[in-house]
């Protein structure tokens, strides 16, 4: 049985993105702020389509981990909003994402294996479509906040995983905002690092 699990990037003070965001706005305009390190990996341009070659050092033998992981991804609507109108034809999950609504649709296949699936009753419901459609894979929390909040507050993660980069943004999302003490059990695993990054892993304990 595969594991669920978040992996998200984070500023040191805290915020997976800025403020104001939107479609037109993804992240809050942060994502280079945040993701710098990302995108310098070879993986991650050759995903989106990004001109030039790329790193191929530590950080990048992370995302080609992370992209090789899900069978499946459960996302919020917000999130799938601003990369609607951003990613590639090919959008880089190669798996299907199942996106937490109150407005169901059809679903949206696009090249290269994702297709886009719209759930409106609930994070259960979603979780357990993205588990029977994973192969037996991981699945994975792909965001916002609140989407991950939820997941977390709900006791349905196994695995959270934060790639904090060296910047404060002051202000933005918050990925804990509102959690109180107690309400989350976490126990240290890996910590790797770069110039760019630190990369935490988290066992949650139930």
């Amino acid at each position: 049985m595969g594991k669920v699990f978040v992996d998200v990037g984070m500023s040191l003070d805290g915020y997976i993105a800025g403020p104001n965001r939107g479609p037109g706005n993804p992240m809050g305009g942060r994502s280079m702020t945040i993701h710098k390190w990302v995108f310098a990996t070879a993986t991650f341009r050759e995903a989106l389509g990004i001109p030039g070659e790329g790193e191929k050092g530590p950080d990048d033998a992370l995302v080609k981990a992370l992209f090789a992981r899900p069978g499946a991804n459960v996302m919020g609507m917000r999130m799938f909003e601003e990369g609607e109108v951003s990613w590639p034809e090919d959008a880089p999950f190669h798996a299907p994402v199942f996106v937490l609504t109150h407005r169901p649709r059809a679903p949206w296949p696009r090249l290269g294996g994702t297709t886009f699936y719209f759930v409106a009753d609930g994070i259960a419901s979603a979780l357990s479509q993205a588990k029977a459609a994973s192969g037996g894979k991981d699945v994975r929390i792909s965001g916002g906040a609140d989407t991950i909040r939820q997941y977390l507050r709900a006791g349905l993660v196994d695995d959270l995983t934060v790639h904090i980069a060296p910047a404060l943004l002051g202000e933005g999302l918050s990925l804990l905002e509102g959690m109180g003490a107690g309400e989350l059990k976490l126990r240290q695993g890996r910590t790797l690092s770069s110039p760019s990054v630190a990369h935490i892993d988290y066992v949650v304990e139930r």
